[in-house]
């Protein structure tokens, strides 16, 4: 008998003069019910592999509102990350988020994580972003960055 896992996730950003932006995005996916019952860590790692989906599709989409151009496609830099329809400022085909750019707290959470996996942030940064210091990314840049590298932590790691 099949297992379902519901997966949702929402989000709401504050806009100029009292406005907002809100996204949503709800999964429903079958799984073997065995993986519950025999194997909860592979369980554990479908939960996240929705969740991630997820969250980098609401990100997306909050990123297209933002930036005017919803109708458009998001099309795929080939690493796993998404750019609009045209080249930004980055240099590598990005369209850049210029509303907002990364926390302090993000900036900090980068900076350990990298340490911790012993990463070289900066030419990481150069290569996804296009951006010399992780204080030049945008808000929703960073967020799906720590995303990503928190997830290699809890996939042993792998890259």
């Amino acid at each position: 008998m099949p297992l379902t896992l519901n997966v949702g996730l929402s989000k709401k950003i504050g806009l100029p003069d009292y406005g907002s932006l809100g996204v949503s995005c709800n999964l429903q996916v079958e799984l073997d019910q065995t993986l519950l019952l025999q194997d909860l860590d592979g369980f554990q790692q479908k939960v996240k592999q929705a969740y991630v989906a997820c969250h980098q599709a609401v990100n997306d989409e909050l990123h297209r509102q933002q930036n005017g151009n919803a109708g458009t496609p998001v099309r795929s830099n080939g690493n796993g990350h998404h750019g609009g329809n045209g080249g930004g400022g980055s240099g590598n085909g990005r369209q850049r988020d210029n509303t907002r750019r990364a926390t302090a707290s993000q900036i900090r959470a980068l900076d350990a994580i990298a340490h911790r996996q012993q990463i070289d942030l900066p030419a990481l940064l150069k290569q996804r972003f296009g951006a010399q210091r992780s204080g030049d990314l945008a808000i929703t840049e960073a967020s799906s960055l720590i995303e990503e590298l928190n997830s290699q932590t809890s996939n042993g790691g792998r890259r």
